[in-house]
Parts: C-alpha cells; structure tokens; sequence
C-alpha cells in the first residue's frame, strides 16, 4: 500500500483520509443542518440539557444507541483526546475506499458506525492502477484534503453533522409500532372501500390503534354503512389545528395522491413518522405504493423491512407587522404553524415558523403590476426579482411546480435549494441550486409598486407588505418516505410513470439495402 510517509513534507496534523469515528478532528462537516434520524415517539432532542430521550425508530446504520441527548463541548473534547490515544501508529498510512478504490484499509480493528459498501464494478482496467473504483454509495467520493507538499484544508473544530450514505437509509423500529395515522384524499368516493379494507386490517389482524382525522368519519358514505359500525367506534379521530398528534403517532399512511403526502408534512412541525403512501390519486409522483397486494406491504413496513428516503423540508419563518390584528391560536396551533421562538409582540411584530415539504412560493398575487422582491443569501443582497414572482423548493418540490417554471428536476438525496423566477422580465434570469445550509431571505423592495403574496405548499397564503420578510432555511426535520425498492429506482420510475421524462418514438435504424447503396 501506499504510504502516506512517502510524500515529501507533509502536514503532520492532517493525514487526508482518517475514519469519522476515529479522527481527532472529528467527523466530516456538511453545509447542512444536522438532520434529525429518529421519528416520533421520542423526539430526537438537541436542547442543553435536556435528558437523554428513548427513540422508538431510527435509520439503521446510523451509530446510535436509540437514545438521543446533545453533546457537551468537554464531552467531545475528550473523546477525542481518547481517540487519538487510541490511533495505531500506523494511522496515517489509512485510506478510504471512496478516495483510494484500489487500496485496501490498513486499519486492523474494524470501524464503528459505518456501513460497509459494495462494488458494483470489475476491477479497474489494467494499467490504471490510480483508477478508483465505483461503489454503491450515493455520496461522492471523500476529497483529498491536502494539496500538494505543503498546502492543507483548514480544519473546523466545530464539527456540524457527519451524514449516513443515503443507500444504506433503512427503516428499523426499536419497539414494535402500535398507532398508525391513516390519511384518506376528502371527497373522494373511489377510495372508501380501500380506507375501511385498510383499517380494518390494521385493527383487527395488527390490533393497532388507528388515528383518523374527525371529517373523514363524517362523510355520508361512511357514516351511513352499519356494516363498519364496529370498526367505526375503534377509531381515534383529531381536527386540524386543535390537536396535536404528533407525539402520538408511530407512522403513516396516506390513501391518495401527492396531496395527501404534503397535508402529512403539514401536521407534524417536529420530527415526522416514516410515511407509507399509496396512489390512489390522480398524479402520485410521491405515492409509490401499489394497493392491490397492501397487506403484505403494511406487513414488511412494521417489521421494518423497507427503504427510506429523506425528504428535505424548509423552515419558513414568516415575519410581519402587526398592524392592528391578533393571531389566532388553537391549543398552541395556528394553521399548522408554530410561533417562531424569539417573538417580541412589543415590537409590533408576530413571526409564524412552518415545515414546507414541496415549495415556497411568492407571486404578485392579483395585482398587474410585476412582483419586485429583493433576495437576501446569508445576509447579502443577490437579486431583485421582477416578474410573476419565484419559487424556492426543495429536491422534492423540484418536480412540482418548479418544474413546470423551467426548473432542473433534483433527486431527492441531494442536499440542495432550489431558486425559480416564475416569468421573469429578464432574459438571463436561469434556476439556480445553492447549498442546503444557507439562509435566504425575501423582502420586498422599496420601489415595489404593490404587495406580494406568498403560499406554502399551496396553502397558508397571506400577504407580505413593506417592512415583511421571509427567511427560509433547510429543516432540521425531513420527512421519511417509505420506498417500494430503493430511493433512486423508485425515483426514476416515478419519472417515467408520472412525468414521461424523455418519452420520444425510437429513430428507426437504416434497412439493408439502404446501408449497402450509400457504401456503394
């Protein structure tokens, strides 16, 4: 193997490829924020010196023990002065496979915390001995951090997230699931035989509590059949923006189309349940699961034999003066939002914080004016929109309405934020992709001529005056989906299925004698 000692002058401090859970420095950072890995009950839970919660689900293949607690300042510091006690003196000479594909791990002991990773390729070609090879990890390959004989990336002590390959992402349940929330597309009469088919598996052959919403049972349909009587008074119903569910619910299942995927988001302002969603619907990008053969499907999930992708959500905090009015707030709930932390009424303004799972949308609204809204990236001033307005979407709303606004479409495993205009008046204004981790914020701008308007996966909209402001970051919490195979099959066959990406009648190919006359 090769050593790292052979290289003339290096940095002593800084060997470039060292294993997360053994490097003195600590894992690998991330632009993101920490994602959240455990789903209600037992909220994964971060603040200073809050006890150590149980976790009744977690992503396997992440290092952790089921329970969640943050980590003093001291307790990392010496875990790392233990780990590097611990380092072989031969440490530098380790390499990782994703840097150094045709070199083996020179580390005895095995590595705590990390999933190992297959090849998928045949050995590299001969005479290409620096080839890497391709493995089945999403991520790429971890970058050299040294560059040249002498230069060297400067470490960040304060370490921000180290995350799991997005191919390994299972769903695992450290105590057996016991309430499931079922949520059926309202006025549909098409799905009323498949909802009570559902739940009465659920209750009778699983004996789970199911929780409904309370306008679900008082659809006439239902209401009215004696013959689901019995399992009618089983259920536990709730109503929107009243009561809140969301410690209470083990995971989910949508019976619907995309629709029913962004009402589950909305209920849950926290740590979200895994999420199992069937189409029913009329699109079902995000619904990939097939009813007809249910039964063993819902079986697997609750033994926990399933894929899962993360869904990114944004954390939209909504500012705005008060100018006269008072919110209205239900039980600690306004509109599925929650008030954002630091509010100062004194000041005469309110600040809502929502979970957005497809898109933030901000257009001039019903005026005929252009919307004129300035765009803040960490606090700098990038553009001025003019035009119909834009659109900020995560990977997921990359296929929704960003899409149909000339966006790329991004697959939901990749750490970004999406930025649209909607018709802008200008003809070099393109989408463009920026990190998970910045914050951008939107105002309007002074020389607007009227106000804007904003929605929040189509609902919530309100109006944004002078001196409003709406700043989105990536969510701590995403929103675990359910895979019928895997995270990427799933994701282009519903490119396929749903959208036809890149339908197009096959060229034929040159007959015969048409070959044997242009040779001639």
């Amino acid at each position: 193997m090769r050593k790292l000692q052979s290289l003339r002058n290096p940095p002593p401090k800084f060997p470039p490829c060292l294993p997360p859970s053994q490097s003195p420095l600590g894992p690998p950072q991330c632009s993101g924020p920490c994602t959240a890995v455990s789903f209600f009950p037992g909220r994964h839970k971060t603040d200073p010196g809050s006890p150590p919660t149980e976790s009744r689900l977690t992503v396997a293949g992440v290092c952790f023990s089921g329970r969640s607690s943050r980590v003093s300042a001291l307790e990392m510091e010496q875990e790392k002065t233990n780990v590097s006690k611990e380092l072989s003196p031969d440490a530098a000479s380790y390499c990782c496979s994703a840097c150094h594909g045709h070199e083996a791990w020179s580390y005895s002991r095995p590595v705590r915390g990390r999933a190992k990773s297959r090849s998928l390729s045949a050995s590299p070609a001969l005479g290409s001995t620096k080839e890497s090879r391709r493995t089945r990890s999403l991520h790429g390959p971890c970058p050299v951090t040294t560059f040249g004989p002498k230069a060297c990336v400067l470490q960040n002590p304060q370490t921000i997230m180290h995350i799991q390959d997005p191919a390994s992402q299972r769903l695992t349940w450290n105590k057996s699931p016991k309430s499931v929330l079922v949520i059926k597309k309202i006025r549909d009469a098409s799905l009323l035989q498949p909802f009570k088919e559902l739940c009465v598996y659920l209750m009778e052959e699983n004996n789970m509590i199911v929780y409904v919403e309370k306008k679900v049972l008082e659809d006439p349909a239902i209401a009215c059949d004696d013959n689901f009587g019995p399992v009618k008074k089983k259920f536990c119903t709730f109503r929107e923006d009243y009561d809140d569910i969301s410690n209470q619910i083990d995971f989910i299942i949508c019976l619907g189309g995309d629709g029913t995927l962004l009402y589950a988001s909305s209920l849950f302002q926290g740590s979200v349940p895994p999420v199992m969603a069937f189409h029913l619907g009329s699109l079902g990008f995000l619904t990939p699961f097939n009813f007809e053969n249910f039964q063993s499907q819902v079986t697997q999930v609750i033994e926990g034999n399933a894929a899962i992708v993360l869904r990114s959500r944004l954390k939209v905090r909504v500012v705005k003066e008060l100018r006269g009015k008072k919110m209205t707030v239900h039980n600690g709930l306004s509109e599925n939002g929650l008030p954002a932390p630091g509010l100062d009424t004194e000041l005469g303004k309110q600040a809502m914080q929502y979970q957005v799972l497809n898109e933030v949308v901000i257009d001039r609204g019903p005026s005929s004016y252009l919307s004129n809204v300035d765009v803040y990236l960490d606090g700098h001033l990038i553009t001025t929109v003019q035009g119909d307005g834009v659109i900020v979407s995560t990977p997921t709303g990359s296929t929704a309405y960003a899409a149909a606004a000339g966006a790329s479409m991004i697959h939901p495993n990749v750490p970004a934020i999406m930025l649209t205009p909607i018709c802008p008046h200008s003809l070099s204004f393109r989408p463009i992709v920026v990190p998970a981790g910045v914050e951008l914020k939107i105002m309007l701008s002074p020389e607007a001529r009227n106000t804007a308007w904003v929605s929040l996966d189509g609902r919530k909209r309100q109006e944004i005056r002078h001196g409003d402001s709406i700043t989105i970051t990536t969510s701590r919490y995403p929103l675990p989906s359910i895979c019928v195979r895997d995270p990427v099959s799933d994701w282009f066959e519903s490119l396929a299925q749903c959208l036809h990406w890149n339908v197009r009648k096959k060229q034929a190919h040159f007959a015969e004698d048409e070959e044997d006359g242009e040779d001639s």
